[in-house]
């Protein structure tokens, strides 16, 4: 019998054989785990159940696992482990920067995978579900404490797009600013905002996160909004208020 607090995974892949050798082995190892074959069952499962871990191959059929993680992150702040034939490095870029955690390609052992998950699982130290803060719409557009946030064109404004003022944000700002609201009411750290919000690749010391969150703030503040909806939580990071 598995103990109460047993993690929960989604394991999606449209191989089923390898859907097989991943649960089977993670199940071995106490985890309570689902599959899906696709993009769009993953996210139903997603959206009815929640989840410590999503394994996700990205060339799936219909949706790839990039544009499941790209609606996963709008309603779930989930530890993403993207799996991939492809071992280039713009897929291990792209899928870091759109949200995922991990990228491990295949063929894998299951020992490193094993690890991996361990991993994230520490890191994010328990199951996560829906942000009760944030409002998104169908067309991307965001709102959490006060901001409103248009994913697609690239524009945020403090208050409603019909009554507030638009931030005057460059486009690095833009994008600490959209990883905080995607992540509404829960905390990033700086590491996690670097991968998301920069260039994973380029190494940067954690307190050009401090400055450009200092930036953000100014920039709220200029135009009458409330800077500190821009919380620190000292010692680990950033987040959203409500």
């Amino acid at each position: 019998m598995l103990p109460a607090d047993s993690k929960r995974v989604l394991v999606v892949d449209d191989e089923d054989a390898i859907l097989q050798f991943v649960s089977y082995n993670l199940k071995k190892e106490g985890y309570l785990v689902d599959v899906a074959y696709d993009g769009d069952e993953a996210l139903d499962a997603a959206s009815e159940s929640e989840y410590d871990l999503v394994i996700l191959d990205v060339m799936l059929p219909g949706k790839d696992g990039f544009e499941v993680c790209r609606q996963l992150r709008a309603v779930r702040d989930v530890p993403v482990l993207f799996l991939s034939a492809r071992d280039t490095e713009l897929d291990k870029v792209v899928g870091l920067e759109i949200g995922g955690d991990d990228y491990l390609a295949k063929p894998f052992g299951i020992r490193e995978l094993l690890a991996r998950v361990r991993a994230l699982l520490r890191r994010s130290g328990g199951r996560s579900g829906r942000s009760e803060t944030v409002k998104i719409d169908s067309d991307g557009r965001y709102e959490a404490a006060g901001i409103t946030l248009d994913s697609a064109g690239h524009k945020a404004w403090w208050g409603s797009e019909e009554t507030g003022t638009e931030l005057d944000l460059t486009p690095r700002e833009f994008e600490l600013l959209a990883c905080l609201m995607r992540n509404a009411g829960h905390v990033l750290s700086r590491d996690q905002l670097l991968r998301q919000a920069w260039n994973w690749e380029i190494v940067v010391e954690t307190k050009t996160v401090d400055t450009h969150i200092k930036r953000l703030r100014d920039k709220i503040d200029h135009v009458g909004g409330d800077p500190a909806v821009v919380e620190t939580v000292r010692g680990y990071g950033y987040r959203i208020g409500d």
